[in-house]
């Protein structure tokens, strides 16, 4: 196990220490000043920009208002008309390299955190519940980024206040750090896609439990639903027993298949074949296709003869040039499998319709599908 990072900073002329904690695996800022309620807005984002450090010691709302700040300063360049990009590839590669030099400059204003996830600062709110939720009990001070800790804070009340899912008449508490079912078209799918018939299915990367929920109210009476992330099987068997149906779904920790054979096997592996930047982003960038790979070409091994597996997908990869356009169905092929049919469907989330967004000229054309294979 590695050893702990740590954050080393001077203050008072006195050299300190402490426990660096960052859910984006970001190393401990190397040069560290100490602020407060004093400092400038402007100040702080020239530190912040040159890759220093603020830790902070002043008023926990005056570090918010001195966050926002900041955050108005970064974004300012940005709203400027620059060259549009040349490909979609060039868009989604700019947007991505935008997103995260903005976190890592607003990553710069530091929280010290006492043992017990209690913030020693005026007016800091009490923040327990939501950091022992995401990252366990702290027996120890640490410092994390202001940044992060809002993170934390705004993932404990999705999971207080939870995501309505009207496929399934009810709602999903998703976790810090799994993936929110906030698009409820490849929902829509799973629910309206005809049943094979069959008293089993396997659920495939089953995040928050969502799928495999949808399937156990359509009356499959056994699901067994895999994914690798402790955190997601924690959130997936407190969703799947609020809904009352643990009696059906049986959660397992695998890297994709459960031992044996399903006549209906289904997974929603994440959309974007690129490399994800922080261990965050695992649930939405799968780097070199590889859980859609695994998926299509292990299928057939796992799938009852006359048995359908169920791949659920957009295409947005391939709008945006991130996939090659006929990768999927020669990678169906290739594994032995053929298709029985695809059901699509347009997303609604607000991005699909939003001009301002860099990535809207592949977002509109964008198509979620559900892939209907067997054995070819």
């Amino acid at each position: 196990m590695n050893a702990p990072a740590v954050l080393q900073w001077t203050e008072d002329d006195t050299p300190h220490s402490a426990r660096w904690h960052s859910e984006a695996a970001a190393p401990p800022p190397r040069r560290v000043v100490v602020a407060d309620d004093r400092m400038p807005a402007d100040t702080a984002y020239r530190l912040m920009c040159e890759g220093t450090a603020l830790l902070w010691r002043g008023d926990f709302h005056n570090a918010r208002q001195l966050l926002q700040a900041v955050a108005r300063r970064v974004d300012e360049p940005r709203r400027k008309p620059k060259a549009p990009p040349a490909t979609p590839l060039d868009a989604f590669n700019r947007y991505r390299l935008t997103q995260a030099q903005r976190a890592r400059t607003l990553g710069m204003l530091l929280i010290p955190v006492d043992a017990g996830h209690v913030i020693p600062l005026r007016r800091a709110p009490d923040v327990r519940q939501a950091c022992e939720e995401a990252h366990g009990p702290a027996d120890t001070p640490y410092v994390m980024s202001l940044r992060e800790l809002q993170g934390i804070v705004g993932a404990h009340e999705w999971r207080k206040k939870g995501v309505p899912v009207a496929a399934l008449n009810a709602t999903i508490h998703p976790h810090y750090g799994v993936f929110s079912p906030v698009r409820g078209e490849y929902l829509e799918l799973v629910a309206a896609a005809p049943l094979p018939a069959t008293d089993l299915a396997f659920d495939i990367g089953t995040g928050t439990g969502v799928l495999a929920a949808i399937l156990a109210r359509r009356g499959i009476t056994r699901v067994v639903a895999t994914d690798q992330d402790p955190r997601a099987l924690a959130c997936a068997g407190e969703n799947i027993a609020r809904l009352g149906l643990a009696g059906q779904v049986e959660l397992l920790q695998a890297d994709l298949f459960p031992p044996g054979r399903a006549p209906l096997i289904v997974c929603n592996p994440p959309w974007l074949p690129a490399r994800p930047a922080t261990p965050l982003e695992h649930a939405v960038y799968d780097p070199d296709s590889r859980m859609l790979r695994g998926f299509l070409q292990g299928l057939p091994a796992h799938l009852d003869t006359g048995g359908e597996g169920w791949l659920i997908l957009s295409d947005l990869a391939e709008h945006l040039g991130l996939r090659a356009p006929d990768m999927v169905r020669e990678t169906i092929a290739a594994a032995g499998l053929r298709l029985i049919e695809r059901h699509d469907t347009r997303p609604t989330h607000p991005k699909a319709t939003d001009a301002t967004d860099p990535l809207h000229a592949a977002r509109r054309q964008e198509i979620t599908s559900l892939w209907r294979l067997t054995h070819a």
